[in-house]
């Protein structure tokens, strides 16, 4: 499965670069988005390394959920595609 990288988790003045928000597809509601809490998520740099990270939380009404990565994605990932290991 796959997902767009939408932002990361912001508030006014701080930004959390480990967490981000991801835009799944096929899920638009926030009771199929919480299905999908515990799954891993693997980015790929440019580079072909991968970094890991897993789905947290629902984020909204939407089907946006949360995802935590073991550490902080460059700015270049947003908009970028991640995949959902089964």
């Amino acid at each position: 499965m796959k997902a767009v990288i939408v932002n990361y988790r912001r508030g006014r003045h701080t930004q959390t670069t480990n967490q981000v928000l991801l835009e799944l597809e096929g899920i638009d509601n926030r009771a199929s988005a919480s299905g999908m809490i515990g799954k891993r998520v693997v980015w790929t740099t440019p580079s072909k390394k991968e970094i890991y990270g897993k789905i947290t939380q629902p984020h909204g009404n939407s089907g946006i959920v949360r995802a935590r990565f073991s550490k902080g994605l460059p700015g270049e990932a947003i908009g970028t595609e991640v995949r959902i290991l089964e």
